[in-house]
């Protein structure tokens, strides 16, 4: 009677100590979720801003005043158009 007592005290200690480390990885697992789902938060807002920027820097107004300034672009008109004209001499020199 006492071995049966011994080994069920046994098993009932080992019980309980898989039963605390189930717990604890248990714990570990939600507070890992918690974080990642905090950052999943962050990372969508930061989104939603970058979008909202993009948005704002596509505008026709911005994106001409930027030719304009940075790349030194104007408008074309007749004074600075230059025409090519296609002749049938010069395509037969080209072959």
């Amino acid at each position: 009677m006492t071995r049966v007592n011994v080994v069920l005290l046994i098993m009932l200690l080992a019980s309980g100590l898989y039963l605390v480390r189930v717990s604890y990885d248990a714990r570990r697992l939600f507070t890992e979720l918690d974080r990642a789902q905090g950052e999943q938060r962050h990372l969508d807002t930061e989104f939603e801003r970058l979008k909202a920027e993009r948005q704002s820097q596509a505008t026709p107004l911005r994106v001409e005043k930027t030719a304009r300034e940075k790349l030194k672009m104007r408008t074309a008109s007749p004074a600075i158009t230059q025409y090519v004209t296609y002749s049938k001499a010069a395509s037969g020199a080209a072959q």
